[in-house]
């Protein structure tokens, strides 16, 4: 266990960090989940439409530091990808 005033602070922290980071990964992966119930269900305008709803979210994680850029990017593509197939 900690000993130093400054090690204790860095724990409590670090714990407000981690909180809120996973409420932030819960929040996309709520997001990411409404694109996909919407795709499987083959509802394109509510995909698109929710795909718009989840690219600010996840633009947001990557800022803040919760997701890399490049898995956001990653992650918008293939999900754009499966809505443009929809229409085929």
């Amino acid at each position: 266990m900690a000993q130093h005033k400054s090690a204790k602070k860095r724990i409590r922290r670090n714990a407000r960090a981690e909180d809120v980071n996973h409420a932030r990964t819960s929040r996309i992966r709520g997001f990411v989940k409404a694109v996909e119930t919407a795709i499987t269900a083959g509802d394109k305008t509510a995909a698109l439409a929710a795909l718009k709803k989840v690219m600010p979210e996840l633009m947001r994680g990557a800022s803040k530091g919760v997701v890399h850029k490049k898995t956001v990017s990653r992650k918008i593509s293939r999900l754009s990808a499966r809505i443009k197939k929809l229409a085929a």
